[in-house]
């Protein structure tokens, strides 16, 4: 008979890396909470696991990273001064964070590496298949990225991963995936390689911070050593897992800002902004302005 897999409903959010690509930004702030328009990067990435069905969110913090805790927490000191002001619109903007999903805070107390973060969470994920996401990976779409993963993992019961077509010379800058084409479209993972350069590089498809796995992946995890940096690295377990079971990659439809960084953050704010029913016409007409000048 079968294995049975149970439903996919946990998420995990490594949120304890230093950001250090956004310094000095990031020196006292999470690179978490850095915002598109009006909302922080991790408030994205909550609402895209919610709209993929997955309501049990494990966030794996670490020292400085409070500011997280509060925003998903209820202010009562501002949402009674909203209230009063009879800002009504803003009350339930605010009000509505702290009710949109309980959340369960674990601390990384040593910066050790993604796949150590993820391991942080054993406890709560237990034999469960779960999702991981990475909040400074912005993808906006018309189906919700890690929706896009999810139709995959319930049609074929397989870890899956996010992947999208990245320039051969930006390669080294990412995990780089081998892979073989099924009859379907979906791509079988053959192996993972942590920031290849150009030469090297197996294809130009970059795992891009968005993965569902079965409960496999937690075990080898257990037993992983570090690697790349002296880290526990992600990509490792992932590669073996890929020689044990399964595991597709998805290309996913959609716009993906490397936000964590100042020119994908830039890039994400001009974009969203433009967007933006509410600011986007003067957006738009002063960026005119600076480019006609």
């Amino acid at each position: 008979m079968g294995r049975v897999m149970k439903r996919l409903r946990k998420i995990i959010f490594p949120a304890a890396g230093h950001g250090t690509r956004f310094l000095p930004a990031t020196k006292a702030s999470p690179k978490e909470m850095l915002t598109i328009v009006n909302k922080p990067l991790i408030q994205y990435a909550v609402e895209e696991a919610l709209e993929a069905g997955l309501n049990q969110v494990i966030m794996v913090t670490g020292r400085g990273k409070r500011a997280i805790e509060d925003h998903f927490d209820v202010s009562f000191e501002l949402e009674t001064v909203l209230r009063n002001n009879g800002k009504q619109d803003k009350f339930e903007e605010v009000s509505q964070i702290s009710r949109m999903v309980e959340i369960v805070y674990l601390r990384q107390k040593m910066a050790l590496g993604l796949g150590h973060a993820v391991r942080c969470a054993e406890h709560w994920v237990e034999d469960e298949p779960f999702a991981v996401s990475l909040a400074d990976e912005l993808i906006i779409g018309d189906v919700p990225a890690m929706a896009q993963l999810r139709e995959v993992f319930e049609r074929t019961h397989c870890s899956v991963l996010g992947l999208m077509e990245v320039p051969r010379e930006h390669v080294s800058r990412y995990g780089i995936v081998a892979y073989e084409r099924e009859a379907d479209g979906l791509f079988r993972l053959v192996d993972m390689v942590e920031k290849p350069s150009p030469e090297s590089a197996p294809s130009c498809y970059a795992i891009v911070g968005r993965y569902i796995f079965t409960p496999r992946l937690m075990k080898i995890l257990r037993h992983a050593v570090p690697g790349t940096n002296n880290e526990i690295q992600l990509t490792d377990s992932i590669a073996r897992l890929a020689k044990e079971e399964t595991v597709y990659g998805v290309v996913l439809q959609g716009q993906r800002f490397d936000a964590g960084t100042p020119l994908g953050f830039l890039l994400a704010n001009a974009t969203l902004g433009l967007a933006n029913p509410q600011f986007g016409p003067e957006f738009r007409k002063h960026l005119l302005g600076l480019l006609d000048r």
